[in-house]
């Protein structure tokens, strides 16, 4: 939502796309409402993007380009940018490491891993978090959560493992239609030939041992075959690159992955949780 106060508080880059669009359309000798038929948005929406009072949306920024770029690229660059504006302070530092990744294995204890969200659980988590957020900030993080999922279909395909808690899939965010679809999406992932997915059952320490006491995690093998851990607890985040420290993380994934279902079982119970029948 367009607010006169997100004007004071808009990022370098939207002040720049603002600035950079609202030149490129004045030498097209173009009106705020012709631009608008151009990209599919309303005059208000350019109005709005040109006074910062509503930032470009990553749909904008493409339509943009089209219609502005003059085949510079600096609409495509600014998405890059502004994504990265969006994110999380503590996340920003792994952003680009994530993307850009060779492989991935993720383990998530609380919610569903934020790659494997639907819009509407992200929304439905991040709008619900506390502190509370302006629905502009919700709007921002939900795109930009969102857009992450780009990964999936990179060129080359990264491999991607994760592993969920038993208690995350029972755990409803949102409601019900909403975890339904967060089942099917995940069910969905799970078929890809880049993804695994594996469910840890809550009677996995009924042995007595569960190797996934000390919270999630996510191992990152960058193109260079760097082995990176990255965690995230509360608002906080960490990146651990000393060889040593990365071994015992990787090991202690390796014992929570061997105490999980397979990746049979686990699709079937995602599925039951999704009620798809098959």
């Amino acid at each position: 939502m367009a607010r006169a106060e997100n004007k004071e508080t808009a990022s370098p880059t939207a002040k720049l796309v603002a600035d950079v669009a609202k030149r490129a359309r004045l030498r097209k000798r173009m009106t705020q409402e012709q631009l608008g038929n151009e990209i599919g948005f309303s005059a208000a929406a350019v109005s709005a993007m040109e006074t910062c009072a509503q930032p470009a949306s990553d749909d904008m920024l493409v339509a943009l380009e089209r219609a502005l770029g003059d085949g510079l690229g600096m609409f495509e660059q600014a998405r890059l940018y502004m994504r990265m504006e969006a994110y999380p302070p503590q996340f920003k530092p792994h952003a680009p490491l994530e993307q850009a990744a060779i492989s991935l294995h993720l383990y998530a204890t609380h919610v569903v891993h934020g790659l494997f969200q639907t819009e509407d659980y992200a929304r439905a988590l991040i709008g619900g978090g506390y502190p509370p957020l302006s629905d502009q900030r919700v709007d921002q993080l939900v795109e930009a959560r969102v857009l992450r999922k780009a990964l999936f279909d990179r060129n080359p395909l990264p491999m991607i493992e994760l592993i969920l808690e038993e208690s995350v899939l029972t755990r409803v965010i949102g409601n019900a239609s909403i975890m339904r679809e967060q089942m099917r999406h995940l069910a969905d992932l799970a078929r890809r030939r880049n993804v695994t997915l594996l469910v840890l059952p809550l009677d996995c320490g009924k042995f007595g041992e569960y190797a996934g006491d000390r919270g999630g995690m996510t191992l990152v093998e960058t193109p260079q075959h760097d082995r990176l851990i990255y965690l995230e607890p509360q608002d906080e985040s960490l990146l651990i690159s000393d060889p040593g420290k990365v071994s015992t993380y990787a090991q202690r994934y390796a014992k929570i992955r061997s105490q999980a279902m397979g990746p049979r079982e686990s699709l079937d119970l995602i599925k039951r949780l999704a009620g798809v029948k098959e």
